[in-house]
């Protein structure tokens, strides 16, 4: 780094709320050309050249928006995180149960993995760039979970079990069904899939 570069870092202002639209478009645009990078190559293999030359911004650029690789790595797993629950929160919004809820939230986590794949290979190269960071991840995921199942149970919609472990439980079909189709095969969820996880959840697998 350069000593202009260092001084630019030393300077820059970490609340977004200084920065004009067309800043935040061009720190937008870096976040969206790390997330194509870190996909592609890793993060340890990934450049700030790499980014910088994907987003089509001079290196010096980056530094106004970032401190570091890291700190680019960093922001864009809390703005992927921040992004997708939004997602689901909104398309959620007017379901009138926890079923109905739970098929919405799905498919809409299903139809925006599609659009980021490289969501799986992110968030799991963060459990060694910072383990905090990872545990964070899923641990806001899960809160969303928790306040829904608390509603519902105390609405008597489902039984009372310890809500966190039924959120990692969700989280995990969720995950893995979505890792099986739209990042292995990179294909839609099939609705039979869909149909079969929602009965497991509320009807069970005892027959």
């Amino acid at each position: 780094m350069s000593e202009l570069e260092k001084r630019i870092v030393e300077n820059k202002k970490s609340d977004l709320s200084s920065l004009t639209k067309r800043g935040l478009r061009t720190r937008t645009k870096l976040l969206n050309a790390a997330e194509k990078i870190f996909g592609e190559k890793s993060y340890y293999e990934a450049s700030i050249v790499d980014i910088t030359q994907q987003a089509k911004v001079a290196q010096g650029t980056f530094y106004i928006y970032f401190s570091s690789k890291k700190e680019i790595f960093e922001e864009l797993i809390k703005k992927l995180s921040k992004d997708f629950r939004n997602e689901i929160r909104i398309a959620v919004l007017n379901a009138k149960s926890i079923k109905e809820a739970q098929i919405i939230g799905f498919t809409t986590f299903f139809h925006w993995v599609k659009e980021h794949r490289d969501l799986y290979k992110i968030v799991q190269q963060s459990v060694v760039v910072n383990e905090e960071l990872h545990q964070w991840y899923y641990e806001r995921i899960a809160q969303g979970y928790i306040k829904g199942l608390e509603d519902a149970m105390k609405g008597g919609e489902v039984r009372k079990f310890n809500p966190e472990t039924v959120a990692y439980a969700l989280m995990g079909i969720s995950s893995f069904i979505g890792m099986r189709w739209v990042y292995w095969e990179n294909s839609d969820v099939p609705d039979r899939v869909l149909e079969e996880a929602i009965n497991v959840i509320f009807e069970g697998i005892q027959s």
